[in-house]
């Protein structure tokens, strides 16, 4: 049965989506870009805006009752791979060591609301 996944914790979808989605016990999020719920206001830096992001995926996890620490997949969109480094720093911080996720990362063309990085996330309840 699928649920669906809202808060008030993670920015409102932008178009005709879902925040997340829980099948049975695995929660899908959408992509999150790194704006602010709170003031709608994107962070002007690549370390800024992941932890934006990530904290966006947080708090739609710990909507659905689960946490970063059963995070079993990620996708990480950038607007430039020359960010990566930057943001694997700040990434990194979110996931306790030796339980990192699997992950796919890819540059893109562009993001929505010229953001510098949208992270998606597969977790487990």
């Amino acid at each position: 049965m699928k649920k669906i996944i809202a808060t008030n914790h993670a920015p409102a979808a932008i178009g005709p989506y879902s925040q997340g989605i829980q099948i049975g016990n695995l929660v899908y999020t959408s992509g999150q870009i790194p704006v602010d719920p709170a003031t709608g206001v994107i962070p002007a830096t690549i370390e800024e805006q992941t932890r934006a992001s990530l904290s966006n995926v947080k708090a739609i996890l710990e909507e659905a009752g689960t946490d970063m620490g059963k995070v079993i997949k990620t996708t990480v969109f950038l607007k430039d791979m020359n960010d990566f480094a930057a943001m694997n720093e700040v990434y990194k911080s979110f996931f306790e060591e030796g339980n990192y996720p699997a992950r796919s990362a890819v540059q893109v063309a562009r993001l929505p609301k010229d953001a510098l990085v949208e992270i998606e996330a597969i977790a487990e309840v």
